[in-house]
């Protein structure tokens, strides 16, 4: 039997904050290709232009804000111009590396209003207008578990996790799931700007000696975001190769 195309209206809409590069841009490409129409949110208009442009012409339904996570009063604009609000990924952070005696308050203030703030207001922008069935998959990191040399980022995912725990709580008798996806050491811009050393030297600590492709985790990000998945709520995956099992291996 010949499967009809659902209509414009039908199809089901993904928001994805720091959708232009990284973990972000893979997940929006994910997404589309299952028939998402996506919605792709970035600071970098270029990025932004640009990957919408590549999923035009692939056939794809898309379009892209140029607007930082924190500026609500955008947020809110640009989620109450669509007709459908189904799912919202949030992928947008930053993580600075600096060691512990070096970070200063406005290191982590800034930390913590794009990776914690910017969760919240994309968050609760988007499930006032989810209907039952919605999904929200947030991004926090392996780190959340702990990690040298950028505390103030290890606080913020922590907070993530604390956050979508306490999101999927309240929202469950609504039939909204909340989850997110832990990733360990990816290869995004953030671990580019690593020294080569440094690069390798984290490459080395992996199970299997390498960092994620953001393809990987985009991957998980959509098993979540996917309406077959809805009644999985509250959870953390950690997509990380297995190092956060610990232990001493074989």
């Amino acid at each position: 039997m010949q499967t009809i195309p659902p209509s414009l209206a039908d199809k089901e809409t993904a928001f994805v904050t720091g959708g232009a590069s990284g973990i972000g841009r893979a997940t929006v490409l994910r997404l589309a290709e299952d028939g998402f129409r996506v919605v792709v949110i970035d600071r970098n208009a270029a990025q932004v232009d640009a990957l919408v442009a590549a999923l035009a012409q692939a056939g794809h339904e898309a379009v892209g804000h140029a607007v930082d996570v924190c500026d609500r009063s955008k947020i809110s604009a640009l989620i109450n111009a669509e007709t459908r609000v189904d799912v919202m990924i949030c992928a947008a952070g930053i993580g600075p590396s600096r060691a512990f005696d070096d970070i200063t308050d406005e290191d982590l203030r800034a930390v913590l209003e794009v990776n914690v703030l910017g969760v919240f207001i994309s968050c609760q922008e988007a499930v006032r207008r989810m209907k039952p069935g919605g999904r929200v998959v947030t991004v926090s990191s392996r780190a959340a578990l702990g990690a040298a040399g950028f505390a103030h980022y290890v606080a913020s995912k922590a907070a993530v996790v604390g956050l979508t725990r306490a999101m999927a709580m309240e929202l469950r008798r609504r039939q909204i799931a909340v989850n997110s996806i832990a990733p360990g050491f990816t290869d995004t811009g953030m671990t580019r700007a690593m020294t080569p050393e440094q690069h390798a030297a984290a490459s080395a600590l992996e199970p299997s000696g390498r960092p994620a492709a953001p393809e990987e985790i985009a991957n998980a990000i959509a098993f979540l975001a996917s309406p077959r998945t809805s009644f999985i709520t509250g959870q953390t995956l950690f997509v990380d190769g297995g190092k956060s099992l610990g232990g001493l291996g074989l």
